[in-house]
C-alpha cells in the first residue's frame, strides 16, 4: 500500500541539525496519521505515494519546522514567582502566575534558560527554532485510518504537538 492521504503510517526517524549533529532519534516505529496534525506539512508532503520499506531524507527549513527564532518571546520574571528549585530546562504552560511582563502569548511552553539569584529567564521559543534540519525516515507499515482517526485527524497522542505561537508560525512542542 501505498502512502495517501488518509491513511496511517508507522516510522523510525533520525533527526539532525545542518552540521550533522543529532538532536533525536526514534528506533521503534510510532504510528502517524497522514492528512491531519500529526506530522509537518513538508515531511507529510514528501511521504505521500511512498511505501513500505522506503527510507528518505527531508530537509527542512526553519519555517518548514519549529519556526524562527523570535527574540520577543523571550523575557525574565522575579526568581520568587517559581519554585524553589527551579531549573535550566524546566518548562512552563503559560507565563507564571504573578508575572509582570505583559503582552506575552499565554499558549505557549515556555523554557527555562537561566537562573539568577534575583531572576529567571524564560524562552517561548521551541528549543529548535531558526535551525535548518535533516529528517531521515523510515517507513515501516502503512494502514488505511480507521473512522475515528479519520474524525480526530490523528493517530492518539502524538510525540509532539503541533503549536501556534503567533499567527502563521507553527512550532512544536
Amino acid at each position: 500500500m501505498f502512502i495517501t492521504s488518509p491513511c496511517v503510517v508507522s516510522l523510525t526517524w533520525k533527526l539532525e541539525d545542518a552540521q550533522n549533529q543529532l538532536i533525536d532519534e526514534l528506533e521503534s516505529p510510532v504510528e502517524f496519521y497522514v492528512g491531519g496534525h500529526d506530522l509537518l506539512s513538508k515531511v507529510e508532503a514528501e511521504l505521500l505515494d511512498h511505501a513500505v520499506g522506503d527510507e528518505l531524507t527531508v530537509q527542512l527549513q526553519p519555517d518548514e519546522a519549529f519556526g524562527d527564532y523570535d527574540a520577543e518571546l523571550v523575557f525574565f520574571e522575579e526568581r520568587s514567582l517559581f519554585p524553589k528549585n527551579v531549573e535550566v530546562g524546566m518548562q512552563f504552560d503559560g507565563v507564571p502566575e504573578g508575572a509582570t511582563t505583559v503582552g506575552m502569548p499565554s499558549d505557549l511552553i515556555y523554557t527555562v534558560t537561566e537562573v539568577y539569584d534575583s531572576h529567571v529567564v524564560l524562552d517561548g521559543n521551541h528549543p529548535l527554532a531558526g535551525l535548518a534540519l535533516r529528517l531521515s525516515l523510515k517507513v515501516h507499515k502503512v494502514r488505511e485510518a480507521t473512522p475515528q482517526e479519520v474524525e480526530e485527524g490523528s493517530v492518539s497522542e502524538p510525540v509532539f504537538t503541533l503549536m501556534q505561537t503567533a499567527p502563521g508560525s507553527p512550532h512544536l512542542h
